[in-house]
């Protein structure tokens, strides 16, 4: 028994790397990097994070949150038909090509591909593809309950990933406001991959456990699938600073995951309201972007040219300007004892004295703070910083 659910769990681990999803997700997590570092060095001759950011954190930071869904998904055997994945592969590639991350969503996935296997056993269609039989599922077969719980569960991953690495990616992009006065907008654009043990049916695994899975199809025997999940995101911000924004909005979408999941608890009893959870909550992540979205297009920017001194519009990692606690949104007043009014007086002021800066600051709550640090040689000879002019 030992033996054999060993091997299933390396079969599982191949059948991630075979899913042409996993592929085309690198690709494009290596592009934004690449869009990103072109944009940043149009506006600021100089890119924030290393192009490969992207490409490196595409696995990597979403993995311990994957792993915690697994062993979920694994314990109550949540079980999702083979056609499922497909119709979640087949529509995360299509999200990818367009280059649209909205609809990368978890709950968007789920709940497009639920509903296109419903419509296949409503209007009774089924075809091959690619030596699997497509053919719909009936709702009363426990898929509405396993999809509503996976997807909300998901939805609170989508939520912690945006609100921790979501001002992270953030990349300022000038723009011209109204008034015709330059001014900072954040654009945050970024993919994960969750590789997540689904159990579908299957014929390798039998049912050795009386209390496993607790959702199945009729069946008695099962198998694993690590499946490349991919999460998706993208978002705006200008009237707001992204260190405020984005958490905000992780929160949000966890608080809906955690309804959602809800509702498809309620579904092992009522199936029903498991597809009913899921449209709903399809309906409020659409909601939640769209509300953002308009928020964010109010002329009146968070980060933009000042009268009383120099903005902060972006700071480099590992920097003298980050060792100094500098933040977006913060205006630098003074400089080694000189008041300053644009980039170029920043700068000459810099240099009045090479190897000690001295700042004078005001922060996010209008209190005027000073910072120093000793300029080392070999540190950025602008200290890191990238400036709302």
């Amino acid at each position: 028994m030992v033996t054999e659910i060993l091997v299933e769990v390396a079969r599982a681990f191949g059948r991630l790397f075979i899913n042409p999803i996993f592929y085309l997700a690198i690709i494009m997590a290596i592009y934004l990097g690449y869009r990103r570092v072109k944009r940043e060095r149009k506006y600021f001759h100089i890119r924030i994070l290393w192009g490969w950011s992207e490409a490196i954190g595409l696995l990597k930071e979403g993995l311990l949150i994957a792993l915690c869904i697994s062993i979920l998904s694994i314990g109550f055997g949540l079980t999702l038909p083979v056609q499922f994945l497909y119709v979640a592969t087949i529509s995360s590639f299509l999200a990818l090509i367009i280059y649209v991350f909205h609809f990368l969503s978890p709950i968007i996935l789920f709940t497009v591909s639920l509903v296109v296997l419903f419509l296949f056993d409503y209007f009774d269609v089924s075809f091959n593809l690619m030596g699997l039989k497509m053919n719909g599922v009936n709702m009363d077969e426990g898929i509405a309950v396993s999809a509503a719980v996976l997807a909300g569960l998901l939805l609170v991953a989508e939520g912690m990933l945006i609100r921790k690495y979501g001002a992270k990616y953030a990349s300022p992009i000038v723009e011209n406001s109204k008034r015709g006065l330059k001014a900072v907008a954040f654009l945050s654009k970024k993919i994960w991959v969750l590789p997540i043990f689904f159990v579908v049916p299957g014929n390798v695994i039998d049912n050795y456990f009386p209390w496993w899975p607790q959702i199945s199809f009729a069946s008695t025997q099962f198998s694993l699938v690590l499946f490349p999940m991919i999460i998706g995101f993208q978002q705006m911000t200008r009237h707001t600073l992204p260190a405020n924004l984005y958490p905000k909005l992780g929160r949000t979408v966890i608080l809906l995951g955690e309804f959602v999941i809800i509702g498809g608890l309620v579904a092992y009893f009522v199936p029903l309201v498991g597809f009913a959870m899921l449209v709903v909550g399809l309906v409020a992540r659409v909601a939640i972007s769209i509300r953002y979205a308009i928020r964010e297009q109010k002329d009146v920017y968070a980060v933009s040219a000042k009268s009383n001194g120099v903005m902060i519009a972006g700071v480099l990692p590992n920097s003298p300007a980050e060792k100094m606690g500098l933040d977006v949104g913060e205006i630098i007043r003074k400089v080694n004892g000189i008041e300053v009014h644009s980039e170029r007086q920043l700068y000459e002021a810099l240099q009045i004295n090479a190897a000690h800066c001295r700042l004078e600051v005001l922060n996010h709550q209008n209190e005027v703070r000073l910072t120093q640090h000793v300029v080392y040689h070999g540190d950025h000879h602008r200290i890191g910083l990238l400036v709302a002019e």
